[in-house]
């Protein structure tokens, strides 16, 4: 069974960094595109970024040149570098992938359980 498992969500201060993590649990042959939204208190949930696999990368308007997205293809992993975070950036972060082979087949439109990121001012 495919999961999708993130982790360092948190509290920090505005102006700080956080780092989100991203894994892809079983038995995975390859993943084609992962990312991160995000929903923050009565808003639309949005894309923060997203990564193919051949690591072309695509921001939100509202995070270009502060958050950087990475994957590690041999862990199965995506990362989103949080900098100079503000407090319009609280919200629950969601991993996804899309298009993610494994041994009982291929999945579309997987998402991960939201970490929560608090920014205080």
């Amino acid at each position: 069974q495919v999961q999708l498992v993130e982790s360092g969500g948190g509290l920090v201060q505005a102006g700080g960094s956080l780092r989100l993590s991203c894994s892809a649990s079983g038995r995975i042959f390859s993943i084609n595109s992962m990312g991160w939204y995000r929903q923050g208190t009565e808003k639309d949930r949005e894309l923060v970024a997203s990564i193919g696999s051949n690591g072309v990368a695509v921001y939100g308007d509202t995070v270009q040149g502060r958050f950087t997205i990475s994957r590690d293809n041999s862990k199965n992993a995506v990362y989103l570098q949080m900098n100079s975070l503000k407090r319009e950036d609280t919200a629950v972060y969601y991993c996804t992938a899309d298009q993610l082979t494994s041994v009982d087949g291929t999945h579309y439109g997987l998402w991960g359980q939201g970490t929560q990121v608090t920014v205080s001012s």
